[in-house]
């Protein structure tokens, strides 16, 4: 199993609409990821370690797959329209992608 992780970092005045990227966004590529995508969540940066520093991503988003290639055949003809909507949550562009393998999982 794949993990595809999307990591927008923490921005001092940055726009982030965490609400339209849970209930709309997100949304939006589970539909079109259909039955290939085996499970999703969100991450809602807290803080960095110490009280009252800011986090080092405000959101990241995860996506479980098979495998890469499961991932490939179901984003590439999504992308133009994922990619499409991040203005609508975010003035920080494109997230950084981390695709990692998952060795445990609850």
């Amino acid at each position: 199993m794949i993990k595809v992780s999307i990591l927008y970092p923490y921005r001092e005045n940055g726009r982030f609409d965490v609400n339209y990227y849970c209930r709309t966004h997100m949304p939006l590529a589970v539909q079109r990821f259909g039955a290939a995508l085996r499970g999703w969540s969100v991450d809602v940066g807290i803080n960095a370690g110490p009280p009252g520093s800011p986090p080092p991503y405000v959101v990241v988003g995860h996506f479980l797959f098979d495998s890469v290639e499961a991932f490939y055949d179901v984003f590439i003809p999504a992308s133009d329209e994922l990619l499409g909507d991040i203005p609508n949550y975010t003035d920080g562009g494109n997230g950084t992608i981390l695709i990692s393998e998952v060795k445990v999982s609850a």
